[in-house]
């Protein structure tokens, strides 16, 4: 998949729902990141003033010691921001700011056009995993261009078929435990094809149909399991009902999310009982295939942007919303489900091993902040390297509360 940089735009954001102003009281304290509510972007001290970056943990300055009112970069001890929204010495006056609270938001200053903010603490807040977790509190290994793996098929054009995203076929990643999966799909004759970029000069490529298959078998096989598919999506609605159809077993399995927006995400117990287990969701504009079943992922979902940079060399570990319209920190009714990239434009082995085993440590202390909640889906590429499912088990033993 390859998306479009999100830009940090404040005018073509939505407005932030009025909400009541709670009783006075004292300020909190701690370490916090500061981040507004509707663009997501963190305050950073930038020189003597004060800028809003997109979120970068511990790496740009954006991390703030509150105390009676008062906002220390802990990069620059006894240092403050002023009412004038510059930086000077805590000890001088100007420094002390009143804090209002209208439940999880804040009033304090107001920056780049931010007059309501999060207070997230950099250290999270925690608790055990319940024995029956819902669906948003639950970690899936996910496969980054799932069908681009060479083993079963074509997937673009001989120049480009060896820069695979993965090295096993979907079954083998069923199998070693992988449960989100990313597809891109094209209109051709022959149906709704899995190929990158376009199906021109591909030999042997997948139908969408194969793969979905699989999956379908295999949830039959393995009553516990829980699939969720990705789809980038460039298929016309007749064309994607057609593939749809080829699928035995498909309607029995298929997750419709009835209920969530008034109710919240089902748990796995009730996904199991039920038997609706596997998800799919489309990036495709509304042009009715949402009647099938497939879910929109805009409005289930919130996603950070794809690339960590180039296939060699330094990495960017910022987290911010790939769709500038929603930032990752939004919730509604029910949260969304947060799907967290982790890879590069380019697939190499040894970047990607490395990357993959800092999975957990960008997880935790940079897009799981920024989002203010837990990732549900870590996407990666070779995700048979670096040990990526060590970082899925490790979220999946703890609930976050911002």
């Amino acid at each position: 998949m390859r998306y479009l940089p999100a830009i940090a735009a404040a005018l073509l954001l939505p407005l932030v729902p009025a909400a009541t102003a709670t009783p006075a009281h004292a300020a909190p304290s701690g370490t916090f990141y500061v981040t507004g509510v509707r663009t997501g972007l963190n305050v950073a001290q930038s020189g003597t003033g004060l800028a809003l970056h997109r979120p970068k943990g511990n790496e740009d300055h954006q991390q703030w010691r509150l105390a009676d009112g008062r906002f220390e970069n802990t990069d620059s001890p006894g240092q403050c921001i002023t009412r004038q929204l510059t930086m000077a010495s805590c000890s001088q006056g100007d420094t002390a700011h009143e804090l209002r609270q209208f439940g999880d938001q804040w009033e304090f200053f107001s920056l780049g056009g931010e007059t309501r903010w999060y207070l997230t603490p950099v250290n999270a807040t925690t608790e055990p995993m319940p024995q029956d977790p819902r669906l948003d509190q639950m970690t899936f290994l996910t496969a980054h261009n799932a069908y681009a793996n060479g083993v079963d098929g074509g997937f673009a054009p001989p120049f480009v078929n060896l820069a695979k995203n993965q090295t096993r076929g979907i079954v083998q990643q069923m199998n070693d435990g992988v449960r989100g999966f990313m597809l891109d799909i094209h209109q051709t004759p022959d149906g709704a094809i899995l190929c990158h970029n376009s199906c021109t000069l591909v030999s042997r490529p997948v139908a969408l149909n194969v793969d979905l298959q699989r999956m379908v078998d295999f949830l039959k096989n393995n009553r516990q399991e829980i699939i969720t598919v990705f789809l980038e999506d460039y298929v016309d609605a007749t064309t994607f009902r057609n593939e749809l159809r080829k699928v035995n077993g498909l309607n029995d399995v298929l997750y419709r999310a009835e209920g969530v927006k008034e109710n919240g995400w089902p748990t796995r117990s009730q996904l199991q009982s039920t038997n609706k287990r596997l998800i799919i969701f489309t990036d495709h504009g509304k042009d009715g295939r949402e009647d099938t079943g497939v879910l929109y992922q805009r409005d289930w979902t919130v996603e950070n942007y794809w690339s960590m940079g180039p296939g060699v060399g330094a990495s960017d570990w910022s987290c911010y919303s790939r769709w500038d319209e929603k930032p990752l920190t939004v919730t509604d009714r029910f949260q969304p489900l947060f799907v967290m990239n982790h890879f590069r434009d380019v697939p190499f082995t040894s970047t990607a091993t490395a990357d993959n085993g800092k999975l957990q440590n960008r997880a935790q202390q940079f897009c799981q902040p920024a989002a203010r909640k837990k990732p549900n889906y870590l996407s990666v590429d070779l995700y048979h390297l670096g040990n990526a499912q060590a970082a899925v088990n490790q979220l999946n033993a703890y609930v976050y509360r911002p």
